[in-house]
Formats: structure tokens, C-alpha cells, sequence
């Protein structure tokens, strides 16, 4: 599993409680002007193609912290769909609940 993959996991990325204050992230985003409808694609439809917009977009971290922590439901939000976050969210929770100290299998 990708390093990157791995820290998102365990915990929110350093200053995700400042991204998420702050939506001026929003205005670099690789997004911006692309039809929203992309992102929110009918059940069993490809998402490939937007998560290829996010795919190397400078504030992807600062949006799947931002769907994470308003707890989005629906659409592709830093380049995951919402069964990634949702996993994303429980090995956060087992994390929090893990003593410190004890390392992962």
C-alpha cells in the first residue's frame, strides 16, 4: 500500500482542521468549472473519469479531508468514492480506539 494511502488512513493530514475552516482551496482545485454532475455519477456508472481530474490536482488532500470531516455521502470527493471514504473513516475509528503504543497488523 502507497505511503500517502497509509498516513491518510491512519489519521487527518497535518492542517486539515484549518483546510476545512478555509475553503479557499476550493479555488485551485482541478475541478473548478468542470460539470459537478462528473462527480456525482448514477449508481454502477464509471468514476474514472473524475477521479482522473483529481488524479494530480494540487488540493486533493484538502478535499477528501473536507468530505471526511462534513461526513459527504454521495460523489467522488479527492479522487475516493464514498465506499473509499467510508473505509477511510473506520480504520480512522479503530486507530483512535487502538491504545497508543500498539502497532498494527
Amino acid at each position: 500500500m502507497p505511503q500517502q494511502v497509509i498516513q491518510i488512513l491512519k489519521q487527518p493530514t497535518t492542517g486539515a482542521d484549518s483546510r476545512i475552516q478555509d475553503p479557499d482551496w476550493q479555488s485551485k482545485a482541478n475541478c473548478l468549472g468542470v460539470d459537478p454532475d462528473l462527480f456525482f455519477p448514477e449508481r454502477g456508472a464509471s468514476t474514472k473519469e473524475a477521479k482522473g481530474v483529481c488524479k494530480g490536482c494540487v488540493v486533493r488532500e484538502d478535499c477528501l479531508e473536507y468530505a471526511l470531516a462534513n461526513g459527504e455521502k454521495f460523489g467522488i470527493w479527492g479522487g475516493m468514492s464514498e465506499r473509499e471514504r467510508r473505509r477511510i473513516r473506520r480504520a480512522r475509528a479503530i486507530a483512535a480506539r487502538r491504545p497508543s503504543g500498539v502497532a498494527s497488523a
